[in-house]
């Protein structure tokens, strides 16, 4: 016989009833306790950013964590996110009509570009990093840039009346003369005295019939911003890029004499 705080109490000789006895005393199972989160490091942290009462009370692990992570990701906000915003290319030419006409067609093609400048990022590069091109997050061209110069020439080109036809590669037209280029540069340069703009583009002028090179050339040169604004960056491109489109044009119908000759030859 032996003793508990309710009494006497008899053991059975059965181990079964032993067992079921030795249960029924121990009473019912306690439930597994639920994991508290182990934040020994954090400590500190968490009492800057919890009140007393949350870090006192045995919150489940996910509750928890969940209420930190609000917490960090308010404190990380960075308010509404910057929008974009488009430019056009839109070159300033100064159209001048043609004293003589070729009696022929001119195909352009656009501008090819490499890298970066194939995309619509507005590229700039700053002083204490020359070798490094950068690209602006929110400042955009609203279509690639070799395009939108090739679009520009052509539509000067046909103001001036150089050419019988100018054509461009959405025409598909078979074309006597062929006009490939490639954009090299195309950059703002912010940190410049005074900030400025800069590009540089090659044309090559092919024939048809041949494949000789009739011209070949480089433009390139820079023009001041007027003020340190997108606005002003954009506008400076547009006349940058007019003024060596136009440089352009004036080559092109300088050689309407070769050009006559050559269709002559052809023919």
């Amino acid at each position: 016989m032996w003793f508990n705080s309710n009494g006497p109490s008899r053991l059975s000789s059965n181990p079964r009833a032993l067992a079921r006895q030795s249960a029924r005393r121990a009473g019912p199972r306690p439930r597994r306790a639920r994991r508290l989160i182990r934040l020994p490091l954090s400590r500190q942290l968490l009492g800057a950013l919890l009140p007393d009462r949350l870090l006192a009370s045995h919150l489940p692990h996910g509750a928890l964590l969940l209420t930190v992570l609000a917490l960090l990701a308010g404190c990380g906000s960075s308010g509404p996110a910057q929008r974009d915003q488009f430019y056009t290319l839109q070159p300033e030419l100064v159209i001048s009509p043609s004293h003589q006409r070729v009696p022929g067609s001119l195909l352009v093609t656009p501008l090819a570009s490499r890298g970066f400048l194939g995309g619509t990022q507005i590229l700039f590069r700053t002083a204490d990093a020359p070798l490094q091109v950068q690209r602006y997050d929110a400042l955009l061209w609203d279509e690639a840039p070799g395009r939108a110069l090739s679009e520009a020439l052509i539509a000067a080109l046909r103001a001036s009346g150089s050419f019988q036809f100018v054509v461009s590669v959405a025409d598909r037209a078979r074309a006597d003369f062929i006009l490939n280029g490639e954009l090299t540069r195309l950059e703002h340069l912010p940190t410049a005295t005074p900030p400025q703009v800069s590009a540089a583009f090659n044309l090559t002028l092919i024939a048809q019939q041949d494949r000789s090179i009739q011209f070949a050339h480089s433009y390139s040169g820079q023009a001041p911003t007027a003020a340190n604004t997108p606005e002003a960056m954009a506008r400076a491109f547009n006349r940058l890029t007019g003024r060596l489109l136009t440089q352009a044009m004036q080559d092109l119908q300088r050689l309407a004499p070769t050009l006559k000759r050559t269709l002559a030859s052809d023919g």
